[in-house]
């Protein structure tokens, strides 16, 4: 197909102009979020140390919880619950469209709910500050609705490695994270830009990252690699069952008949209340466990799971924070625990778990694949990469992230509805397929059957 020359402009001018504009944007957005984000984590940082000089802290949560579901429903609704999938709404729903009333409301009702113990996260939080601070620049300088959507996937990602100091990880992230199986690869530079200027301008700023290389030198052997495999499958059914029970528990607070400020006083003396009856290693982000983990030290067998029951009446009852950190710390001491079971090494186990149930439970796994090459070094990688891309496919089509849209079929046996959200979507047993992958299974049998001595 011919096209008629441009006097002045070649196709190569205007891709070069388009590119050197979105350098410029997304140079701004990584520098505005760096920012935001660095008073964030130094704010929530001496938050956690006020009261962490007080033993019986978390008795406070209880009227936290109760005050930040008023401030929110009252000022701005849509800062309710954790981040990540505020945004991917937003995205999908109003092409980007947020209003920058939510930035102060969640960084207040997120540092109160985790400095008292609410089992909740930073990185949410940080990317939907991001997205939000990108959203108003986008409307201050009267954007169109696609470059606004554009720039808000931009401060996804500056929020998420603005946290994390994982600049690739974070710019996959922001386009991964939008849809089940799918990257958007307009975005793929701006967001690389954006995380890479959020990460400098955070770390000049004087934020610290914790970086856990695992000393792991294995050569291949099968039943490490077959473990491994395993260890996927796991955190696959793991991250199924995490979802579960955060869905379960916020749908019986939307069934519940009391007046929201009441349910979250209640779920906030429940979450304190075992905090007094097992610990307090499972308030807050519980970053000291993750690291204890990784470290290979000693952990509980039922770690995770009271991990997910906080998690769960944390942000089911309106509690504010992220849900990726309360991941990572499922996932972390699952995977020591599953390590200890089968006599294995608990911190590469642990590594595993950590970046599996992100590929899992946020369907996002090549950022959690690259997640764990700047976390872990790449010695890990190969073997981590496995259990991330098992757990992916393990979790089937549920997610952390309600607002997903399905855009692959993670097996041909159950075709989903592609192009809708996840909640609400249906997929229906192709039984032709099933026939086909069990053909297959008998064949591999027959394989192993023909090496018998």
């Amino acid at each position: 197909m011919s096209h008629k020359p441009l006097r002045f402009l070649t196709q190569e001018s205007i891709l070069l102009l388009s590119i050197f504009k979105w350098v410029i944007l997304a140079s701004l957005i990584g520098l505005i979020v760096g920012t935001a984000t660095a008073v964030f984590l130094f704010l929530l940082e001496h938050a956690v140390q006020l009261t962490a000089q007080f033993e019986w802290y978390y008795l406070g949560l209880p009227i936290v919880m109760a005050f930040c579901i008023w401030i929110v429903r009252a000022i701005a609704p849509e800062a309710e619950g954790h981040g990540t999938e505020k945004v991917i709404r937003a995205v999908h729903q109003s092409n980007g469209k947020m209003r920058v009333r939510i930035v102060p409301i969640k960084l207040m009702t997120t540092i109160l709910t985790i400095m008292f113990g609410g089992s909740a996260g930073k990185e949410g939080p940080s990317a939907q500050i991001g997205a939000a601070l990108a959203s108003g620049f986008a409307q201050l300088f009267h954007f169109t609705p696609e470059d606004r959507k554009k720039l808000v996937i931009c401060g996804i990602s500056a929020g998420f490695t603005a946290v994390l100091g994982t600049p690739i990880a974070g710019a996959i992230f922001g386009v991964e994270v939008l849809f089940m199986g799918k990257l958007l690869y307009s975005v793929l530079l701006p967001s690389f830009i954006s995380g890479m200027m959020s990460f400098q301008v955070a770390s000049a700023l004087g934020v610290e990252y914790h970086y856990h290389i695992i000393p792991f030198q294995q050569s291949f052997d099968a039943v490490f690699y077959i473990f491994t495999g395993f260890a996927g499958v796991f955190f696959g059914l793991l991250s199924v069952f995490t979802i579960t029970v955060l869905n379960f528990f916020e749908d019986f607070s939307n069934r519940l008949k009391l007046v929201r400020p009441l349910k979250a006083f209640l779920a906030g003396a429940v979450i304190a209340g075992f905090a007094l009856i097992f610990s307090t290693d499972y308030l807050g982000m519980g970053l000291s466990t993750i690291d204890h983990a990784l470290l290979g030290g000693h952990i509980v067998w039922y770690a995770a799971l009271l991990k997910i029951l906080m998690t769960a009446l944390t942000l089911g009852f309106g509690g504010s924070g992220g849900v990726l950190t309360p991941l990572f710390f499922i996932g972390a001491t699952a995977g020591s625990a599953f390590a200890m079971f089968f006599g294995l090494d608990p911190a590469v186990f642990a590594a595993f778990g950590l970046v599996s149930m992100l590929a899992g439970a946020a369907n996002t796994p090549l950022a959690a694949c690259i997640l764990a090459v700047e976390l872990f070094g790449p010695a890990i990688t190969p073997y981590a990469t496995i259990a991330c891309v098992i757990s992916f496919f393990m979790s089937g089509y549920y997610s952390i992230f309600p607002s997903q849209v399905l855009s692959m079929q993670k097996t041909g046996a159950m075709p989903p509805d592609k192009g809708h959200e996840v909640e609400g979507a249906d997929y229906y047993i192709n039984y032709n397929a099933r026939r086909r992958i069990v053909s297959g299974l008998q064949i591999v049998k027959k394989f192993f059957r023909s090496f018998k001595i």
